[in-house]
């Protein structure tokens, strides 16, 4: 059902742009890197206005099927219940929630004992927050328990040391587990000082940006566009809690604070432009000091080589900052490259 969403979406796409939600219009959605995580920190707290306790209704409103408003659907679960394996179904009843087996109960996607203090359900709290509680088969979330997310395909299951939540479901836990690290960062608010951090839930590259967040969740939030089900959350949310989720409403912000691969910009308004010369400046040049300063407009994860006449790679360094410097620099005449994700610029470079 997503993938033919998804299908009906692209063919569409180039005439449909969301509107944005007023919800984020005292936010500075312009900002780049860790100054957007932190504009975005601040919306979601000050917003999250009421600590709901740990029920059914907040699933039962949130994750009704948008096709059978008498089923919810089961993250993770993959088939419509005709193999007779409970365990992978995708739907079930509304009302049958509770601990046996054949029932649903609720998921924290941010496993409780992988955050920092552990999460907890009584008394209400980061462990009763709606957006990282999803509908589960009883036994499949047992299975996955408190393993960390891994790369993987197909249906979920176990995968490389970890778990893969399923092609379908990818996207959503991506955005989950980033709506959880801006809301609980550690550092301390009026609710809770916990610490949500990607590192912790998750397997895979670090980004130099940002040594809590997993490249894999960029990946999955980029492959997987937000499905009806992640759309009709927020509504649902914003009454019972008063926070969004702002990477269902966009996911083109985790683009802009983390880098990686372009992801849907849902507005059409933040998209990460590409490198041009303008942009990225090599100062002063030519140096008669034998070290040059570098500059990018924003905050962004960017390579930088340097060659000399003949070719060879004299020096190479990630950027993680807005600027940088080269120094001890011999005397010569130098090729300049930054590549940044896909992009490219090479510039010239003279030291006396």
């Amino acid at each position: 059902m997503k993938k033919t969403l998804l299908l009906l979406l692209l063919v569409t796409s180039q005439f449909i742009i969301a509107q944005m939600p007023a919800y984020y219009n005292d936010v500075t959605i312009n900002l780049t890197g860790m100054d957007l995580f932190s504009e975005l920190n601040q919306k979601v707290t000050i917003t999250h206005t009421t600590l709901i306790p740990y029920g059914w209704t907040a699933q039962q409103q949130a994750d009704v099927n948008p096709q059978n408003n008498t089923k919810v659907l089961l993250i993770y679960g993959w088939e419509n219940g005709t193999d007779g394996n409970v365990q992978n179904d995708r739907e079930r009843g509304i009302n049958s929630n509770s601990g046996d087996n054949g029932d649903w109960n609720r998921e924290h996607v941010f496993a409780k004992a992988l955050a920092n203090p552990k999460l907890e359900t009584s008394p209400a709290g980061p462990g009763t927050d709606l957006h990282n509680l999803r509908p589960s088969d009883v036994q499949w979330n047992a299975a996955r328990g408190s393993l960390k997310f891994a790369a993987g395909s197909g249906n979920s299951g176990t995968s490389n040391g970890g778990w893969y939540p399923g092609d379908e479901w990818k996207g959503d836990v991506a955005r989950i587990i980033m709506y959880m690290y801006i809301r609980y960062d550690g550092n301390g608010s009026s609710l809770t000082e916990t610490q949500c951090y990607p590192i912790n839930v998750g397997i895979g590259t670090v980004k130099s940006i940002d040594n809590k967040m997993v490249d894999l969740f960029l990946q999955w939030n980029a492959e997987d566009p937000v499905s009806d089900v992640e759309l009709q959350r927020n509504p649902v949310s914003v009454t019972m809690q008063g926070n969004r989720n702002p990477f269902i409403d966009n996911p083109a912000f985790a683009t802009r604070i983390w880098g990686g691969t372009q992801a849907e910009d849902t507005w059409g308004t933040l998209a990460v432009s590409d490198f041009t010369f303008t942009d990225f400046k090599v100062y002063p040049n030519p140096s008669n000091t034998h070290s040059i300063n570098i500059s990018l407009p924003n905050q962004q994860e960017a390579t930088i080589s340097l060659y000399n006449i003949s070719g060879q790679l004299i020096r190479q360094q990630k950027m993680t900052a807005t600027s940088t410097e080269l120094t001890n620099l011999p005397t010569g005449f130098y090729m300049l490259k930054m590549t940044s994700n896909t992009q490219t610029i090479v510039k010239k470079v003279i030291v006396n």
